[in-house]
């Protein structure tokens, strides 16, 4: 039977589409980071440019994730033929999942739609030799971001060792910087931050330890006289919160943790880097006591001895299970709640959408969690043939499509080696300059400095990615029967390594997400298994045509439909 062609893809319209990301609000200003990628995207490639610009997309989120409200509506605008040129100041601002990025940029070849960046625009990532730039760039992104993290987190070791206060100051404090001259500058650099009592706030907090330490009002009760006599929280949040139906509710649960700050009495602590109570002292000047600060720990304690504690549910998908609305297929992040508590048995625990009818019961939504991971588990039988599309992939990915793309690279180097021999001859003939020769010498170098980089990137990028595959690989080949097993904590911890969210329809049933490479080792694993239902299929059909040719010709011309 002829194979159906492909519908031919539409001619895209000129123009260029701008892609503008940056991470987050909370760490850097998006407002000035946009501003500096489109003033590179102007001056190095629109002002050049003939083509018009269609329009702006614009991200304020991880590039980890491909889940990007503009990033998504720049796929799909792509896909309708609206613009024929992407255009983002770097690669690693069109994402930093390296996969999901090329596989993109691919998507958009297909329709005929070109990548480029404004830091290096003559790049062409379609190009194998800029294909292998494009890669290591996403692994420099990568690299960047991991050694940025190292060095935070030991600032802030050598900050704790020190004394000083590492993050932002607590109710009470604020947060001071100078400058430093003379010599100390060349020890702690150019400004030195640190922590003071804030002179209207100070009071506050010593008012409510006092009223702790006097025994004689619960935290409520405290919250209500901190509200007669006018105090709210630094936020600007009351003590006591009026709802409308009149009842008044006291906030406890900050007060709480300003009770159970160490800081208040001078103490540096932190659970990530293992800094217990009363070993490192701070520089800064304590609010309370130490005595008073333990007085008032023993006080709290004694009262929740004697309270009974309502049971805290430990949800299983909390942070990373989703609700997609029917009609618009829109993904809400669910919360988990607990009903009843108090009660015997722990009260009744769902997912749900707060203030809504949408409510999922935890435990009907856990239960599916072992048997989608059965259907995502690949058979060991398969992973030759994984590693074989993977390796194809790879191969594809990297720039080396053809087999001999090694022995194309290094015949060109063998080539410039006899280049260079027959004008190292010519040169001892006279017959040219010897600024000529330097030239041509220079030349060389950097010809094989660019194959041998390209060389040596591919073999890195591979061995790297291999590596991946086959760690990857010996966890879903065994994550249905793994999972249950496991403890309820390391549960959560294998979820969250492999799953990126859990999607649930309004009907309940619930469906995974995987994270990469996870995501990609199940989409190999359905084309191996594909191609091996059709391989025996074919193998049937042959078996059948060549039995039944000689007896029912019918037979054999359904045969051959089927083939």
């Amino acid at each position: 039977m002829p194979r159906k062609k492909s519908l031919p893809k539409m001619a895209p319209q000129p123009g260029w589409a701008v892609y503008l990301r940056t991470s987050s609000d909370e760490n850097q200003r998006p407002e000035m980071s946009r501003a500096r990628q489109r003033f590179t995207i102007e001056h190095n490639v629109l002002e050049r440019s003939t083509i018009p610009v269609y329009d702006e997309y614009i991200d304020v989120l991880t590039g980890t994730t491909a889940e990007r409200k503009d990033y998504q509506r720049l796929l799909q605008d792509a896909r309708t033929g609206k613009f024929s040129h992407v255009i983002v100041e770097r690669a690693d601002r069109f994402g930093r999942n390296d996969t999901e990025a090329l596989r993109a940029i691919d998507e958009l070849h297909e329709y005929n739609v070109a990548v480029r960046f404004a830091n290096q625009p003559d790049l062409d990532p379609m190009d194998p030799d800029g294909r292998v730039i494009v890669a290591l760039s996403f692994t420099l992104a990568r690299r960047e971001s991991a050694l940025l993290g190292i060095r935070v987190k030991g600032g802030l070791q050598v900050k704790r060792a020190s004394g000083g206060y590492p993050n932002y100051a607590p109710d009470g404090y604020i947060n001071v910087s100078g400058k430093v001259i003379g010599e100390a500058q060349k020890i702690i650099g150019r400004h030195e931050t640190w922590i003071e009592q804030d002179p209207e706030r100070a009071s506050v907090i010593r008012s409510a330890f006092d009223l702790l330490l006097d025994d004689h009002l619960t935290l409520e009760g405290i919250c209500e006289e901190l509200h007669k006599r006018g105090y709210r929280y630094r936020s600007g949040r009351p003590f006591i919160d009026f709802k409308k139906n009149g009842q008044r509710k006291p906030n406890t649960n900050t007060l709480s943790a300003i009770f159970h700050n160490w800081a208040y009495s001078g103490w540096l602590t932190s659970k990530a880097g293992n800094v217990l109570p009363k070993t490192i002292r701070g520089d800064w000047e304590p609010i309370v006591t130490t005595e008073e600060f333990e007085r008032g720990l023993s006080i709290l304690n004694k009262r929740n001895n004697n309270r009974v504690v309502r049971r805290k549910h430990d949800y299983l998908l909390k942070g990373f299970i989703y609700y997609e609305h029917h009609k618009t297929r829109e993904m809400e992040k669910l919360t988990g709640s607990t009903s009843n508590s108090s009660r015997s048995g722990g009260g009744t625990s769902y997912y749900c959408i707060p203030r809504s009818n949408i409510n999922f019961l935890c435990s009907e939504i856990d239960n599916q969690i072992p048997k989608a991971l059965m259907h995502i588990q690949v058979d060991p039988k398969q992973a030759p043939a994984i590693r074989d599309f993977y390796m194809q992939d790879i191969a594809e990915i990297l720039g080396h499509i053809h087999p001999n793309e090694r022995d194309r690279l290094q015949e060109l180097l063998r080539s410039i080696d006899k280049e260079e021999t027959r004008m190292a001859r010519i040169f001892a003939a006279g017959q040219i300059t010897e600024s000529i020769w330097e030239s041509l010498w220079y030349e060389w170098q950097d010809r094989r400095n660019k194959i041998r980089t390209t060389l040596d990137s591919m073999e890195d990028l591979h061995e790297t990615h291999i590596t991946n595959l086959d760690v990857a690989l010996g966890i879903i080949a065994q994550v249905g029967f793994v999972y249950n097993t496991l403890e309820r904590n390391d549960q959560k911890e294998l979820l969250h390594q492999m799953v990126e969210r859990v999607i649930v329809n309004p009907a309940g049933k619930a469906k995974l997400k995987l994270r990469a490479p996870f995501a990609y080792l199940s989409d190999i694993s359905k084309r191996v298994s594909h191609i091996g239902e059709v391989s025996g299929v074919e193998r049937s059909v042959k078996t059948k045509i060549g039995r039944d040719n000689s007896t029912d010709s019918s037979q054999a011309q359904c045969s051959d439909w089927v083939l």
